[in-house]
């Protein structure tokens, strides 16, 4: 853990590009040295996540954290010193830093960073959803690991400091803050090499740090929240190095799928390959086959049915009205953005932050429980990514803007979102990402369970709008359903719903 005593550092850091995205909610004011004690504020406890079922660790026992310093001892105190001495010596930056950081959801500023990351590389969406996955799943089992270490040792918050957000109901070493911090920074680093390994290093420091400044944490805590997070990512990673994803694609199209406008060509104007055809060879995390829910063939080129498809393509472009293209554009998802999958994420990612913030009726979703909801949408999506994958690649179906001019229908034809992906039509992979998350969703807020598919309809109508898939291409909503129910079928046994 980098020293307190470089604040100036720590605050200077904090306004990257990387956290200005974050939308938290304000943080408390300093509440009473009882309230810090005790951890009255906020939602629950949450004693049994530590038991709750992970996705990459055997358990949240798996790793070991080493005991806390013993009460009374010299490092407990110099400990304790440590947090008053930076509590009586806050800045108005050092206070704004710990708002940075402790929203309800503290996985968002990572979430922010990975969308970052995947706006500057190459389009690549069932890439992105898989680093999503990667990044929330190690964030989430890092917490449960966490917790289970937390009561085990039961140490309570420090005491007798004036805290600038509230300590929590659960016991304080392991800090799941920094948990979480040390197994994102790590993960991110591996998948997107390019950025700094050792500036994402010093955020996780920087993001335990500011739960000392906060005086909810002592160094201790965080140094062991710290080191828990990381050795999680490294057993995460193991498992990425394992799924298949990376691996090269032969440039040989399979038996019986040739070239010209009966199949998928690059759009007008473009020779470039087709994005990741290995991708639906993936390993998935719920499914038992990359093909489980494979729809049959869409209609063949020239038949009627392609032929109405076409039509329909042609006269939705010529009566778009201004709130549909809103629509079509909204979930464009294109090069140089967080892509279709991420869209879905933040978009039901802001549900789960309200939840949090206790905005919605009901019991507010503790941390834990918050972190555990974003782990389930991000699965859903990475196996809805590798499903609708299976079958673009299972069918090479051509796209609008190749058909329509192709056909004669109109040999200058283009669609709304003129820049049309670089992969076949069949079936639409933001669709699937759509009914994933609404199944998710749907399982963790049955009240909204309309809003929820409303959504996800609208998200997959979109695709149409925009000119670049064709009604049929929606099927995988369906598909994206069934893998969203896959989810919380597994989240019903995870022990989460008897706590």
């Amino acid at each position: 853990m980098t020293t307190l005593g470089g604040r100036k550092r720590l605050i200077a850091a904090l306004t990257a590009t990387l956290l200005l995205t974050t939308t938290m909610a304000a943080c408390g004011g300093g509440e009473s040295d009882d309230e810090a004690a005790t951890g009255v504020a906020g939602a629950g406890a949450e004693p049994e996540a530590g038991r709750w079922k992970t996705w990459v660790l055997a358990s949240g026992s798996e790793l070991t954290v080493p005991p806390p310093p013993e009460a009374g001892s010299a490092k407990a105190k110099a400990d304790l010193a440590e947090v008053k001495r930076l509590a009586a010596t806050r800045s108005p930056e050092a206070q704004e830093a710990v708002k940075r950081w402790s929203g309800p959801v503290p996985t968002q500023p990572w979430t922010n960073a990975a969308f970052d990351f995947v706006s500057k590389q190459a389009k690549n969406p069932p890439l992105s959803t898989r680093n999503y996955a990667l990044l929330h799943v190690a964030m989430y089992d890092a917490t449960v690991s966490a917790y289970h270490w937390k009561y085990q040792y039961r140490v309570d918050p420090p005491k007798g400091v004036e805290t600038l957000t509230a300590a929590g109901p659960d016991p304080s070493y392991p800090s799941e803050h920094a948990a979480m911090a040390g197994a994102a920074s790590r993960v991110l680093a591996y998948l997107y090499p390019k950025e700094a390994g050792l500036r994402l290093d010093e955020m996780a420091e920087e993001a335990g740090d500011s739960r000392v400044l906060a005086g909810v944490n002592t160094p201790s805590d965080v140094a062991a929240g710290l080191d828990l997070g990381r050795a999680v990512a490294d057993k995460v990673i193991a498992y990425a190095k394992t799924d298949g994803a990376g691996t090269p694609w032969n440039g040989k199209r399979p038996p019986g799928i040739g070239r010209g406008p009966a199949f998928w060509e690059p759009r007008p104007g473009s020779v470039a390959p087709p994005i990741d055809p290995e991708a639906g060879k993936w390993k998935a995390w719920v499914m038992t086959s990359n093909n489980q829910f494979r729809p049959g063939p869409p209609p063949a080129y020239g038949s009627p049915e392609f032929l109405a498809a076409a039509k329909e393509v042609v006269e939705v472009r010529k009566n778009l009205t201004p709130e549909q293209e809103q629509l079509a554009r909204f979930y464009e998802g294109d090069t140089g953005t967080k892509l279709p999958g991420g869209i879905t994420l933040d978009v039901n990612a802001a549900d789960v932050l309200k939840a949090a913030s206790g905005d919605l009726e009901g019991q507010p979703l503790t941390e834990p429980r918050a972190v555990r909801a974003l782990a389930m949408i991000t699965v859903a999506l990475a196996d809805a990514g590798i499903s609708a994958w299976d079958a673009k690649y299972t069918y090479w179906n051509p796209r609008p803007h190749n058909a329509v001019r192709d056909l004669g229908l109109d040999p200058n034809w283009n669609p709304l979102l003129v820049n049309t992906p670089l992969f076949p039509a069949y079936p639409s992979g933001s669709a699937g990402y759509a009914g994933a998350a609404e199944a998710v969703m749907g399982y963790l807020f049955p009240a909204d369970k309309a809003k929820f598919k409303k959504r996800a309809e609208e998200q997959a109508e979109s695709r149409l709008l925009g000119g670049i898939h064709w009604r049929y291409d929606s099927v995988s909503i369906e598909a994206g359903r069934k893998i969203g129910g896959l989810v919380a079928e597994r989240a019903k046994r995870d022990g989460a719903d008897k706590s």
